[in-house]
């Protein structure tokens, strides 16, 4: 049995949204090892498999081989971005910090490098990256290719901050692109899904190291979405884990802060605990389960903890899962975020995870799901690795849509070329370059001919 107040809000929140690391994309794989996406959700068995050390590597093997060609990062997206037939180019030995200019504050790291690995070398020159995403498991080409974001109303997601690349194209050809004479293709390769080539570097704007302090506590719902607009203007990063089957959701605000570091202690049975009430939740029907989540969900203290930007922002999980994203224009996400609720509540959908609900700032990228001249709110609905995602997110994509939502690419979704067109004033525009670098469809497998070809 649980002890009253036995758990703290970000053990229970480690619990329901941990992951371990993603499956090993560093063996020298045989031809017929398969692939499998971190969730497992996601495999193939390709044709090829290499690990290029260098970029004279890469581009030998871009050069030497023939049909279709996907890069791999760490396999953290739940969209089928990967699975091909043809050749796997696995970009984790392209990492490192490989340069850091002190007039304008760039740093220039190898696209392999994980996220995870960006912020203490850029601590050890006093810099830090502007913002962080929730999890800092995939690669840096994987997370701007996808358009992967943080959280704040102030910020925008890591593309927005590109200041240049490297792209081998699939004829092996490398282009420098930055914003002043990159043009169009640079733009373009900000966000491109891996369509457009390989990146093999990256060049980002930072800023100043600076220190947060994180404080997670539970509110009733709709207290904390009477004040959130409120709460995303006066903190710099806050959101909502919203329970389903609950009046309650965990309320997460980070600021900036000149206090010592403070790591809450881990007690090492609580996340055991924890999950053996996850466990029993799923065992309970739905219309059952209310009183029994927000009977332990009430009991959550709240957490507070200090450090670096870099160790606070981001965090490692333990409980693999599946995810859809979307973004809709922030005017229409406290709608949309209490519709998905109510309908999973009415139509008894079996789910446990929280959903996550947040604001980011619009940017100027061509593909970002927050482009465009406004601000967004990002909301997360996720399902356990193992148990169907299908019947949710097929009941929740609808209610999405229908508030002009924009899917996050390196999540599940069902979108093709004929939707994504009228999302994306530059979509078409998009589609123009990526021929143009890739006449041959090289850069293609089935889900990105949905949505290109």
């Amino acid at each position: 049995m649980i002890s009253r107040r036995k758990f703290l809000t970000g053990s229970a929140m480690a619990a329901l949204f941990g992951s371990s690391r993603a499956f090993s994309s560093n063996a020298k794989s045989t031809n017929a090892t398969p692939w499998y996406n971190w969730s497992g959700e996601l495999s193939c068995v390709p044709a090829g498999r290499v690990v290029p050390k260098n970029e004279a590597a890469l581009v030998n093997y871009i050069q030497s081989t023939t049909g279709a060609l996907r890069p791999v990062g760490s396999g953290h997206s739940f969209s089928p971005l990967v699975p091909t037939d043809g050749h796997i180019i696995v970009i984790d030995q392209l990492r490192g910090l490989l340069g850091y200019d002190e007039k304008s504050g760039d740093a220039t790291f190898g696209a392999g490098t994980m996220l995870a690995d960006l912020g203490a070398p850029l601590n050890e020159v006093g810099r830090a990256m502007i913002n962080m995403p929730d999890i800092d498991r995939q690669t840096f080409a994987g997370a701007i290719s996808t358009a992967t974001h943080g959280t704040g109303i102030s910020l925008g997601g890591l593309s927005d901050y590109v200041r240049a690349l490297r792209l081998i194209t699939p004829t092996g050809k490398i282009l420098d692109l930055d914003a002043a004479s990159g043009g169009d293709v640079f733009e373009a390769a900000r966000v491109s899904l891996g369509a457009l080539g390989v990146i093999s570097q990256i060049t980002t704007k930072t800023r100043s190291a600076y220190r947060l302090k994180a404080v997670t506590t539970v509110k009733t719902l709709e207290d904390a979405l009477d004040t959130f607009d409120a709460d995303a203007a006066s903190n710099r990063h806050h959101e909502l884990f919203p329970f389903l089957y609950s009046d309650y959701t965990m309320s997460l605000s980070i600021n900036e802060t000149d206090e010592p570091d403070f790591i809450p202690p881990v007690d090492p049975g609580a996340d055991q605990q924890f999950r053996d009430i996850v466990d029993l939740w799923m065992s309970t029907p739905a219309m059952l389960r209310k009183p029994m989540v927000d009977s332990v969900v009430g009991m959550m203290e709240p957490e507070t903890k200090v450090g670096p930007s870099y160790r606070v922002l981001s965090n490692l999980r333990h409980n693999r899962f599946n995810e859809m994203e979307y973004a809709v224009p922030l005017r229409n996400g406290n709608a949309c975020l209490r519709e998905i609720l109510n309908t999973v509540m009415a139509q008894k959908i079996d789910v446990v995870f929280p959903l996550e609900y947040r604001y980011v700032q619009g940017d100027e990228t061509w593909l970002g799901m927050h482009s465009g001249h406004e601000d967004f709110a990002a909301i997360s609905i996720h399902q356990q690795a193992g148990y169907d995602y299908k019947t949710y997110f097929d009941i929740a994509e609808p209610i999405f849509w229908k508030y002009g939502g924009r899917p996050h690419w390196g999540k599940v979704h069902s979108l093709g070329r004929e939707q994504l067109t009228t999302l994306y004033p530059k979509f078409e525009d998009f589609r123009k370059i990526r021929a143009e670098l890739d006449p041959h469809g090289r850069m293609l497998n089935a889900h990105l001919k949905k949505l290109f070809l």
